[in-house]
């Protein structure tokens, strides 16, 4: 078995495999920024029926083109400037594939979302890491220093950034993608949250910026995953040659184009959501001992008095489920927790005063 083991490429060996657990019982999960709303039984109902009619025994399109004509509508861009894939996730590994060699230099902000660091190393290359400033903001001078120089060929910001909520100013994204000497990842997973504009906007001007999004969140699709990215015609059909075919369901595909033609919905998501995370951030500034992250996403950073993990195994105890960041190390005994339904949310509040024994300043 050693021999067989040691088959495997070193690169995957160091690595962990990403787990979070699994707590689909807890009356109160608040752990993975899930949108906390699933799609309408009504339009479910009209999907069913829609499903009814899908050959399971023929494979779906090579690419899921009719929903990528959707997107690029949605974005006003030119045809040929979508790439879907199974979440954004499978969408990152696809971006290794394409960009990162043994030795290649990528430039990572810390903290942010732990698996662009591990595609990082399972290609073997080389991550330049740009710590935060004190209070987990961008050191954008610092960034755009690294992305400038001459032999990066990839910088990755995620903004708004999880896990710490903040995002990059507009006018900085423009000038890190002015000076960058490689191709600039923008995450926008959370973008809809954020008050700032998309840098969907800068895509004509800048063929160097690739653009991720998600309908994890306000869309509600995290189940189905569905991500993609944007980008210049030109580089879509490059990374096109490194996708997998037939890697998006005709149920997820489905599923997407009846949501995206659910424009009012989806906005309603995002403004309860808003109201959510703001009624969350409120609660927990006025009590004691607990210190609140400002953020631009549907989730805050905070932290207690007491050891995170104490917190943590006390509010599972109670039917609540919220994350530690203590993985990070510039996040020691902070805690995450996303906005849920107006029940989850009022239920989290409850369990967190009981369990710190706080009124409320």
């Amino acid at each position: 078995m050693d021999h067989l083991l040691g088959l495997v490429r070193p690169e995957i060996r160091k690595e962990k495999p990403y787990l979070v657990g699994g707590f689909d019982e807890t009356r109160c999960k608040l752990n993975q920024n899930e949108c906390p709303y699933d799609v309408p039984a009504e339009l479910k109902q009209d999907l069913l029926r829609s499903f009814a009619g899908v050959p399971f025994n023929r494979y779906p399109t090579e690419q899921p083109f009719e929903l990528m004509r959707r997107i690029e509508a949605r974005h006003e861009l030119r045809e040929g400037s979508v790439l879907v894939g199974n979440g954004s996730n499978d969408l990152t590994q696809t971006l290794g594939l394409c960009f990162v060699d043994r030795g290649t230099p990528v430039v990572l902000p810390r903290p942010m979302f732990a698996l662009f660091e591990s595609v990082v190393r399972m290609h073997a290359g080389r991550i330049i890491a740009i710590p935060p400033r004190s209070d987990l903001t961008f050191d954008v001078d610092a960034l755009t220093g690294a992305a400038a120089r001459a032999e990066t060929a990839l910088t990755i910001v995620a903004s708004p950034n999880n896990p710490t909520g903040r995002a990059v100013p507009f006018d900085d994204l423009r000038r890190l993608l002015d000076r960058a000497s490689g191709f600039v990842v923008v995450d926008e997973a959370y973008q809809e949250f954020s008050d700032q504009p998309s840098v969907v906007s800068l895509l004509a001007s800048h063929p160097n910026l690739i653009v991720m999004r998600t309908l994890s969140k306000v869309v509600g699709l995290a189940g189905l995953r569905l991500g993609y990215l944007l980008a210049d015609p030109a580089v879509i059909s490059e990374i096109l040659k490194a996708r997998i075919p037939f890697m998006v369901d005709r149920m997820s595909e489905l599923t997407a184009l009846a949501l995206l033609e659910q424009p009012d919905l989806i906005a309603d998501r995002i403004s309860e959501l808003k109201k959510g995370i703001d009624m969350l951030a409120d609660r927990l500034r006025a009590l004691d001992g607990v210190t609140v992250l400002p953020t631009t996403t549907n989730f805050l950073l905070f932290r207690t008095d007491r050891e995170s993990a104490d917190v943590v195994s006390s509010l599972r105890r109670r039917g609540v489920v919220v994350r530690s960041m203590s993985g990070y190390p510039e996040l020691q005994d902070y805690l995450r927790v996303n906005a849920g339904s107006g029940d989850e949310n009022k239920a989290f509040v409850a369990a967190l005063k009981q369990i710190l024994n706080v009124d409320d300043r």
